[in-house]
């Protein structure tokens, strides 16, 4: 007979009560997040774009709290966002002396204010996370790419929806609009390495010049088949930079040599492209979404087996997985404003919060989905808890990391 037959029940539930209650603490849960902002960095974005010049009681700061909160809370609009703002003055006043903005404030604030210094804080706050914690740089790779030593960037782009009626920078067809987000992903630390936020009228090829101008010869780089420019490929290669590709219809090429295939590959072969970019061309059946599919892929890479090709392009799922945590956890389905700058302040200010709970997440050892992560940290946000604490309590110590997985509706809801 053990303790527990003697033990009464409620001592019971109190004492597992007592395991998962998180402790006090003298911050919201909100500045806490904040704190990971360094105090000079706002101030000096601010002078530097031009941001704070006509600004008197609605300062650049109170500007990125409020937006900040209006992702962590995913308000309907700029009036939840005030309201939610005011009924915590007091304790939004003990964040650097924030104050709660008005309805035509903010609303002034997101059209004029410009978007430069959301990007740039985005970039500033990641560097500084990356430099406070450099575990926070790595990751784990799925088992079939740890054999590659160079880094893996995948390139994609999503598109956001708008509303034509009343943005009509945005239409890209008769009664469409919408924005995309160009990104470079590192495929280690599932972290952004080069965004850009545009109209979706543009050309996804367009931009790949960009996207591609920060890499190293050796490293590895995937995309799929809408960023195909020849002349960007052959750049690429004359770089030492690796590119794993989808072919396009109609793609004009002359065929060099033929090697043997096994398994599920069906065709391997040396091709060069119009421009004289030497490649190889390999066909092969590929499971999408438990499809069996048949998908040529295009590599300037000659030594691989077909096998890592196919691995490689697979890998391009973990973007997807990205995207979807962006768009659909985070406020990027409705917008504040109709202006292009305030949409590109939401964009932005939603790639912040992210990268923050995926910071604090890191340390605090999270193994759980994200979207669990951040519910629990939408519902306590003005809570004086600890955070990190609560967090390690309810999903305990064991260390981990996030887990990179092939298909996106796996990922994002999995262990909610």
């Amino acid at each position: 007979m053990g303790w527990q037959v003697f033990c009464n029940p409620a001592t019971q539930q109190e004492m597992q009560n007592k395991k998962t209650r998180p402790s006090r603490s003298n911050l919201t849960v909100l500045r806490q997040i904040c704190n990971h902002i360094p105090p000079h960095l706002v101030p000096r974005l601010a002078r530097d774009t031009g941001a704070g010049d006509k600004a008197r009681s609605f300062r650049p700061w109170s500007h990125v709290v409020a937006m900040l909160c209006a992702q962590l809370t995913r308000c309907l609009g700029l009036n939840d966002v005030c309201d939610s703002l005011g009924l915590h003055s007091g304790a939004l006043s003990a964040l650097r002396g924030a104050k709660a903005p008005s309805r035509n404030g903010l609303s002034h604030a997101n059209k004029a204010r410009p978007a430069a210094m959301a990007e740039k804080l985005f970039w500033s706050v990641l560097e500084h996370l990356q430099e406070t914690l450099p575990q926070y740089r790595r990751g784990k790779l799925p088992n079939s790419l740890r054999r590659f030593r160079r880094s893996i960037q995948i390139i994609d782009s999503t598109t956001i929806e708008l509303v034509a009626n009343s943005m009509d920078w945005a239409k890209h067809r008769r009664r469409k609009a919408a924005a995309k987000t160009h990104m470079r992903l590192d495929m280690e630390s599932l972290l952004p390495r080069f965004a850009i936020v545009d109209t979706a009228k543009h050309n996804d090829a367009r931009c790949a010049w960009a996207l591609c101008a920060g890499l190293k010869a050796g490293e590895i780089v995937i995309f799929d088949r809408a960023y195909n420019d020849w002349k960007h490929l052959r750049e690429l290669s004359d770089r030492g930079v690796f590119w794993v590709g989808r072919e396009k219809k109609g793609m004009v090429f002359d065929l060099l040599d033929k090697r043997e295939v096994s398994g599920e590959v069906i065709s391997d072969e040396e091709i060069m492209l119009t421009n004289n970019t030497h490649a190889r061309r390999v066909t092969a059946w590929v499971e999408v979404d438990g499809k069996r599919r048949k998908m040529t892929f295009l590599t300037n890479h000659l030594k691989w087996s077909a096998a890592i090709v196919c691995e490689l392009y697979k890998a391009r799922w973990q973007i997807e997985v990205f995207f979807k945590q962006i768009k659909q956890t985070l406020k990027l389905g409705d917008f504040l404003g109709h202006s292009a700058n305030g949409v590109r302040w939401q964009v932005w200010t939603a790639l912040l919060v992210y990268v923050l709970l995926r910071f604090i997440s890191r340390v605090s050892q999270w193994t759980h989905s994200f979207i669990r992560l951040y519910a629990i940290t939408r519902t306590s946000l003005w809570k004086r808890m600890d955070l990190l604490g609560y967090w390690q309590q309810l999903c305990g110590t064991a260390g981990g990391h996030f887990r990179h997985l092939a298909r996106p509706e796996q990922a994002y809801f999995g262990g909610f």
